[in-house]
């Protein structure tokens, strides 16, 4: 059975673009630009050749963090909303994002109880993200599951390989807890060798 995981895309930036007097040059973006697929994201990260040269870009700045807010597109693997904000959420995915710093191979992410559908290299090019299937019955209010699966899943990765939160100053692989809320977004970034499971099962 193939995979129906829907979620929003947003065009870049994440944040507000200023120059050196703190003016407003580029307001951030908060309305998406359309509704995607997990397969249409596998193949934007694996085969679009404007990404893999923004993630070039990126990755030789000085300021990696600043540069994927400003020039990388990004989803909201939780659901999809018409405004990235909590408060206009439209509908889950079953999906949750888990990133980790410091992994030296997709193999530490692809882990048989998680089962993530989709994983690749983060923008930094220092870490992986994985996109972990959370079956739940929906209710009138998935946001509590969400939130909920979202924890079990980041904890899961930390006590499985020995990894340390990212708020540690530990040298060991770390698990992102930041932003561990609905509206949670992950920059896309080229890979090629990105793994993607095409079933369910």
């Amino acid at each position: 059975m193939p995979n129906n995981y829907r979620m929003s895309y947003f065009m870049p930036p994440i944040a507000p673009i200023k120059d050196k007097q703190g003016r407003l040059m580029t307001p951030p973006t908060l309305i998406p630009f359309c509704e995607v697929s997990i397969e249409q994201v596998f193949q934007m990260i694996t085969c679009n050749e404007n990404l893999k040269a923004l993630t070039e870009q990126v990755r030789n700045s000085e300021d990696i963090r600043t540069a994927k807010a400003s020039l990388l597109p990004y989803v909201t693997p939780c659901g999809t909303f018409t405004r990235r904000s909590s408060k206009d959420f439209v509908s889950p995915s079953h999906l949750v994002i888990v990133d980790v710093d410091g992994l030296h191979s997709y193999q530490e992410a692809v882990d048989p109880l998680l089962q993530p559908v989709l994983t690749f290299v983060s923008p930094s090019g220092l870490g992986v993200k994985a996109f972990v299937p959370c079956h739940y019955s929906s209710t009138t209010n998935d946001i509590p599951n969400i939130t909920d699966n979202m924890s079990w899943a980041m904890r899961y990765v930390e006590t499985a390989y020995n990894t340390v939160t990212a708020v540690s100053s530990e040298t060991k692989s770390k698990v992102d807890f930041s932003g561990k809320d609905l509206v949670r977004s992950c920059f896309l970034s080229y890979d090629p060798e990105a793994l993607f499971r095409t079933t369910n099962e």
